[in-house]
């Protein structure tokens, strides 16, 4: 396993990484004992860093990283986010008040002393230009319950707004190769700024594995079934906001990428590790056989310039147009 700091909080954290919205909630039929499986084989392969949110399976993820990080909290990071249980619109959900009573709960559950790092769920940009939520976690990171905070953002802007924080450690971003958009301007400036970089949904909600087809069903309760235009939440955490019929048809077009490089999984997020501003994809996973498929892209061959230059080219002619909602 090879690590990388996260931007300049001191830590360092697994290049490959893992998300836990999956084995909370929202991604269909989940087993705990699968999950706890896949966690502690993840860290045996060198894993060091996961991702979770109070709203994951209703704060399930993180009691099931505390079960499976006992005792190793020391060497185990966790980052996990807040605010999407409350109405996010709400100046109020961003009270002190509030953002202690998230915070406790998180650490409570987590059974931790301090949270690694302290993420603002996807709030709306109205709300992070107020900046009173930046003045509260700056008094819990001086107390000592947070060490570092950042932000998990839907869009450039977002992310562009949050580098202007002098306490924002790192930023959450969507990018994949259907979600090029933050390499333009956000990851350059974030990298220049000392900045970490977590790659969120870099699978495509699984668009990027190769293995849908058209028949492919989904689960009542996952949010594939029931987020594919944004009923629920953000349209572009699903399915990078492309809806699955288009994301299926441009899937076919990137089939080519797996050659050389095992499957398309690992080529996906072999793209990812190759860009200099990203400290870590975090994939999310539902079993052992899936943590250890993501593991094998640090494996794989990166890409040529020539392949390169071919991927941008492809998104700008053919996905960019079609992705729906601010990006």
């Amino acid at each position: 396993m090879k690590y990388r700091p996260l931007g300049n909080t001191g830590i360092k954290v697994s290049e490959i990484s893992f998300g836990t919205w999956a084995i909370g909630g929202s991604w269909g039929n989940v087993n705990d004992a699968d999950s706890l499986a896949a966690l502690h084989r993840a860290m045996e392969e060198g894993v060091n860093f996961f991702d979770t949110a109070d709203v994951y399976g209703s704060g399930h993820s993180e009691e099931l990283l505390a079960q499976a990080t006992k005792g190793r909290e020391d060497e185990i990071h966790i980052a996990t986010k807040f605010c999407r249980s409350a109405d996010i619109h709400d100046p109020a959900t961003y009270s002190e008040e509030r953002v202690r009573a998230f915070c406790e709960g998180s650490l409570k559950r987590l059974q931790r002393e301090a949270i690694d790092l302290y993420q603002i769920h996807c709030p709306p940009l109205a709300i992070l230009q107020q900046g009173t939520v930046f003045e509260v976690l700056d008094k819990l990171k001086a107390e000592g319950k947070i060490r570092h905070y950042g932000v998990s953002v839907e869009t450039v802007e977002e992310g562009l707004f949050c580098l202007k924080q002098p306490g924002v450690a790192a930023l959450q971003v969507i990018v994949n190769l259907f979600r090029q958009k933050p390499l333009d301007e956000l990851l350059p400036a974030a990298h220049a700024q000392g900045v970490g970089i977590l790659a969120r949904l870099p699978l495509a909600s699984g668009l990027l594995t190769g293995k849908f087809s058209a028949q492919t069903q989904f689960e009542a309760d996952d949010h594939r079934s029931f987020n594919e235009n944004g009923e629920q939440f953000n349209v572009g955490e699903t399915f990078a906001g492309l809806g699955f019929a288009k994301g299926l048809e441009l899937s076919s077009q990137l089939s080519w990428i797996a050659e050389g490089r095992e499957s398309m999984t690992r080529a996906a997020l072999r793209w990812l590790l190759d860009l200099e501003a990203v400290s870590c994809v975090i994939p999310g996973f539902k079993n052992t056989a899936q943590v250890l498929d993501n593991l094998q892209a640090a494996n794989v061959p990166s890409f040529t310039a020539a392949e390169l230059r071919q991927l941008k080219g492809w998104y700008e002619r053919e996905v960019h147009a079609h992705i729906r909602g601010a990006y």
